[in-house]
């Protein structure tokens, strides 16, 4: 736990002092009880039950003191709550290895399953957008809360070859942040995009104002990336997860196939496919997502399933002084409600 106001902490030592003044106020009325010609007869009449209750609500006054003073020093402590995402991104591989079988009854078929299965558990506020990515990258869907638009996306995925997993992640970040003048045709094909239209004076200034923030900071989108290979072409695939990290969105990785590779062939061609597991974990720590791999079509399923627990709840720092307040109100109120139902009196 960190305290904002750390120097506030000293209020605590008033603590003892009270304590000590209760224990005073508390041989003084013994003084005063001797002075009856028999004391056995007073403690008769208290019993042991109220002896023991008469220091209940003076607790529970100390308790609401102690959490007072903590709420004054604001206290910080990473609690678990509902996350912010409000769009997330789907980056889904197509390329020509995603139709070996070693997931039944294909890759590319126990992917579609998986994240159809995902949209439909996402919650109805949640945007989705769904990029495809083989030897380049598209924008197949919008981020749109429509889900039967999102699935027919899905299912509309056709077979290419290569894989170019940064460009996923360039137009999935263009995706999330369309005003903020990510260049995609250069970032992939090294060339400027035309231009039809007149700069946007607003997007250039925000393009050029552009400061990096902590990684994973962003909480109002994050990407999903599922691939089965490694970069055959496209810009570089942790430069583009830097890119991500600077502007503080999440990758969460997903890794599909065998871990030694599969050898695949059609239409005359054969190629051995291997997943590069150690590119997709550096994409993940670099953006302060997770990497998850899937060696089977369980498997798959039940990690779309992880990522939605992962992507409604999440652990952050939060400044918990409104809980620390409310609990010492609740302990006052109670002291009081004690003091009157069993002494009829507040005090």
């Amino acid at each position: 736990m960190k305290f904002l106001w750390p120097e506030t902490l000293w209020l605590m030592f008033a603590l003892p002092v009270l304590v000590a003044g209760y224990v005073v106020l508390l041989r003084r009325r013994k003084k005063v009880a001797l002075r009856y010609a028999s004391l056995s007869l007073v403690k008769e009449a208290m019993g042991a039950g109220q002896s023991v209750r008469r220091h209940v609500p003076p607790l529970l006054i100390l308790l609401a003191l102690a959490a007072m003073f903590f709420a004054v020093s604001r206290p910080v402590a990473v609690v678990t709550l509902p996350s912010q995402h409000e769009t997330i991104i789907l980056a889904m591989d197509v390329s020509g290895s995603m139709r070996a079988t070693d997931v039944q009854p294909n890759r590319l078929a126990a992917s579609q399953a998986a994240a159809k299965a995902f949209v439909a558990e996402q919650p109805p506020t949640t945007r989705i957008g769904v990029v495809s990515f083989a030897a380049t990258a598209s924008l197949v869907q919008t981020p749109t809360r429509n889900r039967e638009d999102i699935i027919a996306s899905i299912d509309r995925f056709q077979l290419q070859r290569g894989t170019a997993i940064g460009s996923g992640i360039i137009v999935s970040l263009a995706t999330l942040f369309p005003n903020a003048g990510i260049e995609v045709s250069k970032l992939i094909y090294g060339r400027e995009a035309r231009r039809s239209l007149p700069l946007d004076p607003a997007r250039e200034a925000q393009k050029k104002e552009f400061k990096p923030v902590p990684p994973g900071s962003y909480n109002s989108g994050a990407i999903i990336l599922l691939t089965d290979g490694q970069r055959t072409t496209g810009p570089d695939s942790v430069e583009a997860a830097r890119m991500a990290a600077d502007r503080g969105v999440r990758v969460f990785t997903v890794g599909v196939g065998t871990r030694a590779g599969e050898t695949i062939g059609f239409e005359g061609w054969s190629m051995r496919v291997r997943l590069d597991e150690e590119t997709l974990k550096s994409i993940a720590n670099l953006t302060h997502g997770e990497y998850f791999y899937a060696g089977t079509a369980t498997d798959l399923v039940k990690i779309y399933k992880l990522l939605n627990s992962r992507l409604v709840l999440e652990k952050k720092e939060t400044e918990i002084t409104a809980l620390l307040s409310a609990a010492a109100a609740i302990m006052v109120l109670l002291a009081a409600a004690l003091s009157l139902l069993w002494f009829n009196r507040i005090a």
